[in-house]
């Protein structure tokens, strides 16, 4: 703020001028340059002027973080052992802006819709980051008039959110996308989703994992049957997605309070919701005499029947287990649903998807359904739980593709060093130099073994009168003679071997 005997100065300075421009013996020229340095005066002393000078707090916002090159070198390779099982069952990949406007977004996401970060008005559009990969791609579909694709895609989204990093909840964060898009006959595409959470997991190694599977037509079935009026659906849905991490009793509490249902009603919804299993818990289901009187009930039971059969099939039944406590609150999801948990960590669900028939019709002018059925990779989430496994073994991760370090021994070969940098490159080998006409051998060769490249070239004088140069291997520190003239040949040779 400006101190209160500046403001004086400057206002008694403008009165002044002020005078002299009343007065018709001023001369108008000078009180112009008068004027022009006192309004200069004024701007350096502005407030946003004093707040800039201040000092700049450097941080990122809220709910993000930068990621230097070991974390990035980690999460790429996660990304990439996702990216090969996707591509594994036949998917290609598409992109998406990660904006979208925001009528596009709004009244997809249920009562999370609050979530969405809205964008100023920019060109006459009203614009907000996407929640999600999901509905973009229902989007595209509908744009483009495709009715039928298998597509993964890989990419940030943003949530205003309350962040948690030490689980893995971000507000800016990597998901992975893997949907199928078209007409398919029951289950058999939804099982595909099932195996492929299945295999990522168990590629990651992250450990002991559970696929929770329930279905949005058993839930509805099984509101009816507590006496939930249809229109209370999916505000009821929403309130029963958060028993992953709130206890039964207060999520009792808001569908009484917030919900406004009768007790007697929540209790109801709370014998069934409460209850896990394998397919003897359909069996058990379908002798509930009450629930089979409602028809959508019947339809997930035997949805749901026929997808345990599949995942027998494909060999991932072991891994999955009814929940019906499962709602995934997005409205969007229309039949099968589910999520993955690992079992002895606390960073919640690492996977998650389901069926969503309805969504590309939205977008529709002639209201044209799409089925689509998909799953979504917490893949922060992994990186968590990856990570810190990882520190705990003491494991090393080299940040670069490098295999070859080009070294001198002595001083002014650095010309050779290049003519020999400049081949390996042309041969598409990764390898660099330190880019000092004359380091000392020494530390180049303890710069290889700090950053993990395997081989090191060095070029000395008496080599080079030969034609040669020396190739050590920098884990067993043996050294051989090379003809300059095959270095490259002997690199790339080596390279196959330990491949």
């Amino acid at each position: 703020m400006m101190a209160d005997a500046t403001r004086t100065n400057l206002l008694k300075q403008l009165e002044d001028i002020v005078e002299k421009l009343k007065s018709t013996e001023a001369d108008s020229e000078k009180v112009a340059e008068e004027l022009a340095a006192l309004l200069k005066q004024k701007a350096a002393l502005s407030p946003e002027n004093e707040s800039a000078s201040q000092k700049l707090t450097l941080k990122t916002p809220k709910g993000t973080k930068d990621y230097g090159p070991k974390q990035t070198a980690f999460r790429q390779n996660v990304l990439d052992k996702i990216r090969s099982v996707f591509e594994l069952h036949g998917a290609e990949t598409i992109d998406t802006p990660i904006f979208e406007l925001k009528e596009i977004l709004t009244g997809k996401y249920g009562e999370d819709t609050k979530l969405i970060y809205d964008l100023k008005d920019q060109g006459g559009e009203i614009l907000a980051l996407r929640y999600d990969l999901t509905v973009p791609f229902a989007r595209y579909l509908a744009m483009s008039k495709i009715a039928s694709m298998k597509r993964y895609q890989i990419g940030k989204v943003y949530r205003r959110d309350n962040p948690s990093m030490t689980k893995g909840r971000y507000r800016e964060f990597y998901q992975c996308d893997f949907d199928i898009a078209g007409q398919c006959d029951p289950m058999l595409p939804d099982a595909e989703c099932v195996k492929i959470v299945v295999e990522i997991l168990n590629k990651l190694e992250i450990g002991s994992f559970t696929v929770k599977i329930n279905h949005r037509c058993l839930l509805d079935g099984i509101f009816a049957a507590c006496g939930v009026p249809e229109e209370k659906f999916r505000t009821v849905c929403s309130s029963v997605d958060k028993l992953d991490k709130t206890p039964w009793e207060e999520v009792r509490k808001e569908i009484i309070e917030q919900k406004q249902l009768d007790p007697d009603v929540a209790d109801k919804i709370g014998s069934y919701v409460s209850k896990r299993g394998n397919d003897d818990l359909i069996t058990e289901l379908q002798q509930d005499e009450v629930l089979m009187k409602e028809s959508s009930a019947k339809q997930g039971l035997d949805a749901l029947k026929l997808l345990f059969e599949y995942c027998k099939i494909y060999k991932v039944a072991d891994k999955i287990e009814i929940d019906l406590g499962l709602a995934r609150g997005l409205d969007y999801y229309t039949g099968v649903i589910y999520e993955a948990v690992l079992s002895n960590s606390e960073v919640g669900s690492v996977a998650g998807g389901g069926r969503y028939d309805n969504l590309v019709g939205m977008f529709d002018v002639k209201k044209k359904n799409v089925p689509c059925v998909g799953v979504s990779i917490g893949v922060e989430r992994i990186f968590s739980v990856l990570e810190n496994q990882s520190a705990n073994r003491g494991e090393k991760l080299r940040t670069t593709k490098v295999q070859v370090f080009v070294a001198t021994a002595q001083k002014d070969l650095h010309r050779e060093r290049m003519q020999i940098l400049a081949d390996l490159w042309q041969a598409g080998i990764g390898a660099e130099q330190f880019n000092k006409l004359n380091a000392k051998l020494l530390k180049q060769l303890q710069h290889c073994e700090e950053s993990g490249i395997p081989l090191a070239i060095i070029v000395g004088e008496s080599e080079l009168a030969r034609g040669e140069v020396k190739l050590r291997e920098v884990d067993t520190r043996t050294e051989r003679l090379v003809s300059k003239e095959k270095i490259v040949e002997e690199i790339q040779n080596w390279i196959s071997s330990q491949q």
